[in-house]
């Protein structure tokens, strides 16, 4: 902030007065109008940032919907091997007969291929890194806080439970078993269970990653924000 005062002579304690409000005066005016540009330029940082935030959680969306297709039709490819498995074995059916039904239903061979989505966070990452974020509206900050967190928990919560629910090693041997015929009916049962389970697990998180993320949305909705 600069000011260019008058360079005048004081006559009378009337002068001095009159110039030292002038100076108050500059002063204040110049401090307001500082203010008033920081404050136009904080706003515009934050609806920048706004609009790249609300365009990487709404291809996060898309991206999400996409792999629950993939999965739940994964997933109930394997359950539904996985049932006619055990139906199989309680009705005593003959090994040959279970191998044909295993392979009517796996014809391209024994394998998991769950996906999981590849989710955005560089809008995010950029509205922290140049304090824009700070500028936000403190409910709508708080929506996108919670939905980049239930991202990174999400991808943690999986890496942590598929190994409880899935024996990796296990199910690839028994996938190159059963490419050559050569598994016991009984085992092939326990790992394609495992292998729908495991499916089952991942499609369950996305689908509660995904109404997390449209609950925030919506209660960012009713605070007045499109």
């Amino acid at each position: 902030m600069h000011l260019e005062l008058p360079r005048t002579r004081l006559q009378s304690l009337k002068d001095f007065i009159k110039h030292y409000l002038m100076i108050v005066l500059s002063i204040l005016t110049a401090l307001g109008l500082e203010a008033w540009i920081e404050h136009v330029h904080h706003k515009h940082a934050a609806e920048e940032a706004s609009v790249r935030i609300d365009a990487e959680i709404q291809q996060n969306l898309a991206e999400i919907e996409r792999v629950l297709e993939h999965d739940r039709a994964r997933m109930e490819a394997l359950a539904h091997l996985r049932d006619v498995l055990a139906a199989d074995i309680k009705a005593h059916a003959s090994d040959e007969t279970i191998r044909q039904h295993a392979h009517a239903n796996a014809p391209d061979g024994l394998y998991l291929d769950y996906r999981w989505p590849v989710l955005r966070r560089e809008a995010w990452d950029l509205a922290v890194a140049n304090q824009s974020a700070s500028w936000i509206d403190n409910e709508r900050l708080r929506a996108y806080s919670s939905i980049y967190a239930s991202q990174t928990a999400s991808l943690n919560n999986l890496a942590a439970d598929i190994p409880l629910v899935l024996n990796g090693p296990h199910a690839m041997d028994m996938g190159l078993d059963f490419d050559n015929d050569d598994y016991q009916p009984r085992e092939l049962l326990h790992v394609a269970s495992q292998m729908a389970g495991t499916v089952h697990e991942v499609v369950s998180m996305l689908d509660g990653l995904h109404k997390r993320i449209e609950a925030a949305i919506a209660a960012d909705k009713q605070h007045g924000h499109s």
